[in-house]
């Protein structure tokens, strides 16, 4: 993956989520990080094939550089590629012929805001939803497009509720803002009961104890070995040979490698559909903070990245903060200090992969810089990442 676009862009990326909570797309956003930068859509293209092939999962391009986008507008990407207009273009007859081509060839366009005045008759079929977002909404402003909604810029769990409430197809991202906060009225203690068979198999590894112990442990739950099997023998995870069964999943990574993946099925193994967006951030995060590591010769720094990005929103998702879930769950002391004090060596890359998901450029250049990282290294980081994600799910 190698595009000449990568060094000159922030790319960060964010999922759209239907009524039941499945992530029927990821909205990446790119941000020229020089005003006069020449960007090649072609490029953009290319990398953005490498992730979401043709056929595949959809992508919606949020491109926010006008002439990179009127470039975008003149070419013929799949049709798993759906554009975001800005309203002020939408409305632009000097840019019709370029809607009607792309309607022609079936790319669906998406409207971005609320135009001044009403789209022309001809060009609004070209637009399959409307994105609003709720600063938008709150500013009274009437949405006349009559255009399926998508909703942008929600805060918090009670304006995703209030927004499918209203009666919007889909909401843009997912609010994650902050650690968990225990509710007044104390709940269980203890993790979920679906996945105590994962914690008490990190826990045993842990504690280095024999092979024959973990598989019976294992053995109460065959859904998960089923599952952890699946994982392991993904092209994401690229073993050489396939594994047939968890002793021969421990000989060819060792205890240290296990435990990794068994904390990625923690993080995905909940049966509650609404922690869907949760888990596919999780999942993007680790896959994220491992690509970051690359450079690290140590591969257990590595490892611990890969749990670090992945246990970062553990406390969302189990509903308990941090300090309680360390009683239960066995966490490696950096990764404790990046999640619970905010501190240690993980924690800028932290703070990076946070930018890339808010699309914060100012964020972005700040965290980069201070892990001394070039935006073609952290871009390519991104790709890849989200492309590892794609084949696991």
């Amino acid at each position: 993956m190698n595009h000449q676009i990568l060094g000159a862009v922030a790319l960060g990326y964010t999922p759209l989520i239907d009524r039941q909570r499945m992530v029927t797309a990821t909205r990446l956003t790119v941000i020229p990080l020089r005003p006069d930068a020449k960007l090649e859509a072609s490029d953009l293209l290319a990398a953005v094939a490498e992730v979401w092939p043709a056929g595949g999962t959809q992508v919606i391009l949020n491109v926010l550089s006008e002439d990179l986008l009127e470039s975008l507008l003149r070419t013929e990407p799949s049709a798993n590629v759906m554009i975001e207009v800005p309203a002020f273009m939408a409305s632009d007859a000097a840019h019709s012929e370029l809607f009607l081509a792309l309607k022609k060839h079936a790319t669906p366009l998406l409207l971005k805001g609320l135009p001044s005045t009403a789209l022309a008759a001809e060009v609004k079929p070209c637009f399959t939803h409307v994105v609003l977002d709720l600063d938008d909404e709150s500013r009274g402003l009437t949405d006349s497009t009559g255009l399926p909604k998508l909703q942008s810029g929600l805060r918090s769990a009670a304006d995703i509720d209030a927004s499918f409430a209203r009666g919007v197809h889909g909401v843009i991202g997912w609010p994650m803002q902050g650690a968990y906060e225990a509710p007044a009225v104390p709940g269980k203690s203890e993790v979920q009961a679906d996945l105590q068979v994962i914690v008490e198999l990190m826990s045993r590894i842990d504690q280095g104890e024999d092979v024959e112990r973990l598989e019976q442990t294992l053995k109460r739950d065959p859904s998960l070995a089923f599952k952890l099997l699946r994982y392991l023998n993904s092209a994401a995870f690229g073993l050489p040979v396939e594994v047939a069964s968890f002793r021969h999943a421990i000989m060819l990574l060792g205890y240290a490698r296990m435990k990794r993946w068994l904390a990625l099925l923690l993080t995905t193994a909940s049966k509650d559909h609404a922690m869907r967006p949760i888990m596919f951030a999780a999942l993007r995060r680790g896959l994220l903070m491992e690509e970051l590591a690359k450079g690290m010769s140590d591969s257990e720094l590595r490892d611990e990245m890969f749990i670090c990005g992945l246990f970062s929103l553990l406390d969302h998702m189990l509903k308990q903060p941090f300090s309680k879930l360390l009683q239960s769950i066995p966490m490696p002391e950096r990764v404790r200090q990046a999640l619970v004090d905010e501190t240690g060596p993980y924690q800028p890359y932290l703070e990076l992969v946070r930018a890339v998901e808010h699309a914060s450029v100012y964020d972005y250049r700040s965290a980069a810089e201070q892990l001394m990282l070039g935006a073609e290294e952290v871009n390519m980081c991104v790709l890849r990442a989200l492309s590892k994600a794609a084949q696991l799910e």
